[in-house]
């Protein structure tokens, strides 16, 4: 087809030229450096492969130096040879040397200078390698570029000023994260109003659009401005998770949870909820965290609601919603809310169910924290003791047996308890059943004596058939004694 084009427009292309770089006898595309879509996926298979192959040798390299490291200064440790100060200048190399290491895993790799002789050699593109954005930026890049084209050129000077955001940012590397946050909150900011001012653009556009800007922005900022290391978010996250796994034990009976998980219906809303609160983690960009805790709380008001057979309310909400949480541990909970708080666009937290959610969810992490036996209906013994793993909540009616006790008779006072539960709940049914065959009883009653009164009150009165008149030219008896009808005559003048 490119030949053919350039034909008709009177230019000579070398059919030679179009053809793969390997030599398998299919045309290239340029976007993949002349290469076949199948010549490419197998020169990127083997960069792909190698790469990964290297990633493990230097690993495995770097664990043999830091084990030997370790076995050196623990055999010159009684010796004490080394001073203080070797000390920590030894301590910080290692820890330098771990910072990079992990570095080396998830980014880019650095030696892509080492290896830049050799790629273009085979002419494969390795995206591990040359590229400097992920695939997941890419491919937000381009989706945002083809929003923009609705507003002509607008969206150009929309683009142009998220470019000098973003190159402002990467210069802004050594402000603290409370700096960083103001510059995108002032940033957000100036483009609604412009859009709103000069650009004439309607509010839904608006949100619209700046939904988009966030989009784009975070995700090229997301590893930059995520759990930084100039901030304790790290260390707020590891206490959370410690202060949750250390409150297992905490029923629902407890937390005065409306929720009844022995319903099908209703455990499988409590494992979505619990589902849609741990992918928050993998997503990117505020908002998409937000969306995730509200898909969260509508997985919880929909469980109460079929526990309840009613709405839910905001007193029955937060208790679940803590509960939720204990119950799935999400990770990296403080860092995801830190996160959401300093580049989210305020209005989204301001306003809307997104807010309304993410600030019920900012409340039970808070009671989480500070979660006390006062808080639970128990003592403070019993709070000690349940803390500290001694005992639990949940076997205090086994371990009430003695060990002596008989298997089976375990086993019976078991089923007896179940059978009660079933027995309560049987008797519960047939109450319901009883109490819809009395409404409908009386709803019969009040429908027919309605109907009844109606009825009295109008009565329905049948008149005889009135006779119908008969037409005058028609054929009947009653009309043969008319006169004959006239006739014309005719006068002579």
């Amino acid at each position: 087809k490119m030949s053919l084009k350039s034909e008709r427009r009177g230019i000579h292309v070398d059919q030679s030229e179009l053809l793969c770089k390997k030599g398998c006898g299919y045309y290239g595309n340029p976007a993949w450096q002349g290469f076949c879509s199948k010549c490419w996926r197998e020169e990127y298979h083997k960069a792909r492969q190698k790469q990964i192959q290297e990633d493990w040798e230097l690993a495995e390299r770097l664990q043999r130096e830091e084990e030997e490291a370790y076995a050196s200064s623990q055999s010159t440790q009684g010796a004490q040879s080394l001073t203080f100060s070797k000390f920590e200048e030894k301590k910080t190399n290692e820890k330098t040397r771990k910072v990079t290491t992990v570095k080396k895993f998830f980014t880019a790799s650095s030696r892509a200078g080492a290896k830049k002789a050799e790629i273009q050699e085979t002419k494969a593109p390795s995206p591990s390698i040359n590229r400097q954005a992920s695939i997941e930026t890419d491919r937000v890049s381009k989706e945002f570029i083809e929003f923009l084209k609705t507003y002509q050129k607008s969206g150009q000077d929309i683009y142009k000023q998220c470019k000098l955001f973003l190159d402002t940012m990467n210069h802004k590397r050594d402000l603290s994260i409370e700096e960083q946050s103001e510059c995108a909150q002032d940033f957000y900011q100036n483009v609604a109003e412009k859009l709103q001012t000069r650009s004439k653009v309607p509010p839904e556009k608006v949100e619209k659009t700046m939904d988009q800007i966030e989009r784009y922005i975070m995700t090229r900022q997301y590893k930059y401005v995520f759990c930084p290391e100039t901030t304790d978010d790290e260390k707020k996250d590891l206490a959370v998770q410690k202060r949750i796994r250390a409150l297992h034990w905490v029923t629902p009976q407890m937390l005065c949870v409306p929720v009844n998980e022995e319903i099908p219906e209703v455990s499988d809303m409590v494992v979505k909820a619990i589902t849609d609160i741990i992918e928050m983690d993998s997503k990117r960009v505020p908002r998409e965290k937000l969306a995730c805790i509200t898909k969260c709380s509508k997985h919880i008001f929909n469980a109460i609601k079929i526990t309840k057979n009613e709405p839910a309310s905001a007193d029955d909400f937060l208790p679940t919603l803590i509960y939720i949480v204990l119950k799935g541990n999400p990770p990296r909970l403080q860092s995801n809310i830190q996160y959401i708080t300093r580049f989210c666009n305020p209005s989204r937290l301001m306003t809307g169910e997104d807010g309304y959610y993410f600030t019920n969810l900012c409340c039970a992490v808070a009671f989480i924290e500070k979660l006390d036996a006062q808080s639970l209906n128990l003592s403070q013994e019993d709070f000690d003791r349940y803390m500290s793993g001694q005992t639990s909540p949940k076997k205090q009616e086994s371990d009430s047996w003695s060990p002596d006790t008989c298997l089976g008779v375990k086993q019976m006072y078991k089923n007896l308890d179940l059978l009660s539960q079933l027995n309560e709940r049987q008797e519960r049914i047939v109450s319901e059943a009883k109490k819809l065959e009395k409404d409908l009883i009386d709803w019969t009653d009040g429908i027919t004596k309605e109907v009844q009164d109606i009825v009295e009150k109008y009565p329905l009165e049948i008149k005889p058939k009135s006779q119908a008149l008969a037409a005058i030219d028609s054929e009947n008896v009653e009309n043969d004694k008319l006169p004959p009808p006239l006739q014309p005559q005719v006068y002579a003048g």
